[in-house]
């Protein structure tokens, strides 16, 4: 008889316990749903924050023009390319505590010197006094979320990229400065996104750094072609806008995709794909 009671309390414990379970998980899976019972997104990753030039420059003259819009198209295709490092690191995280100042930063920072003392150098080559930019090669991190600066097309005000999840969506837009060039940069859509569900949202985060590194990959061919112009009338369609169309449908079709496979509705992107010329 009193084996039969300890096994009662056994039970009796094991159901208590089970449901303690179901409790604690249906808790935590109400946790994770986020207000009004919309999915919550992870924390965004983080961003290059690098010193803008175009605002730090002197009035460029009209012969340095064309090459200093192509080192300053340069300089943001560089941002692109790291935030898209950064944004991947988020999803597969490598290296030691070490790894983003040694791989990223450091690497950044070289480039940048690189592409500084072209822009000097363009001002010493017809004449004018050579500005001084060595302070402006260090990058630092941005917090999660914040988009980088960048320095975008002559008379554009500043304007964000796609960046990560709750970032600022657009093209790359620039600071107000006094380098006026003919180089034209292209204008893309806006990426207005739902409620990122939080299984998908560090390949959405990838996918936004690589719609920043397309549009500012074809920036930096438009201020080459504002040095040395190729092509006829269609070249800027068939060779810049139509090559970054068809990137832009596989990396937007990967984010729709992202939200179908946790299951969340498929937003419909289709229409952000085509981009034309500021």
């Amino acid at each position: 008889m009193a084996r039969g009671t300890r096994k009662t309390a056994v039970l009796k414990l094991g159901g208590v316990g089970a449901l303690a379970a179901l409790l604690f998980a249906g808790g935590l899976q109400l946790a994770s749903a986020g207000e009004n019972n919309r999915p919550a997104t992870t924390a965004a990753a983080q961003t290059v924050n690098c010193p803008t030039v175009r605002d730090k420059l002197p009035a460029v003259p009209a012969a340095a023009a064309a090459q200093v819009e192509r080192e300053l198209a340069n300089l943001d295709q560089e941002i692109a390319r790291q935030n898209e490092r950064l944004a991947r690191q988020a999803v597969r995280p490598e290296g030691g505590p070490a790894f983003i100042d040694n791989a990223i930063l450091g690497p950044l920072r070289s480039k940048r010197v690189a592409v500084l003392d072209r822009i000097e150098i363009a001002f010493n080559r017809i004449g004018a006094p050579r500005p001084d930019l060595d302070a402006l090669a260090a990058c630092s991190l941005n917090a999660p979320g914040v988009p980088s600066a960048v320095n975008g097309g002559a008379g554009q005000n500043a304007g964000g990229q796609n960046g990560n999840a709750g970032g600022q969506n657009g093209n790359n837009g620039g600071q107000n400065g006094n380098a006026a060039g003919p180089a034209r940069t292209v204008n893309c859509p806006r990426v207005a996104l739902p409620a990122v569900p939080a299984a998908a949202a560090s390949q959405v985060q990838a996918e936004l750094a690589t719609l920043d590194k397309q549009i500012a990959e074809a920036n930096a061919r438009l201020a080459q072609l504002a040095v040395r112009p190729e092509g006829g009338p269609a070249f800027i369609d068939n060779a810049i806008l139509g090559p970054l169309r068809s990137k832009r449908v596989a990396a937007l079709d990967r984010i729709e995709i992202a939200f179908n496979r946790v299951g969340a509705q498929r937003p419909n992107l289709d229409a952000l794909a085509t981009c034309g010329l500021n």
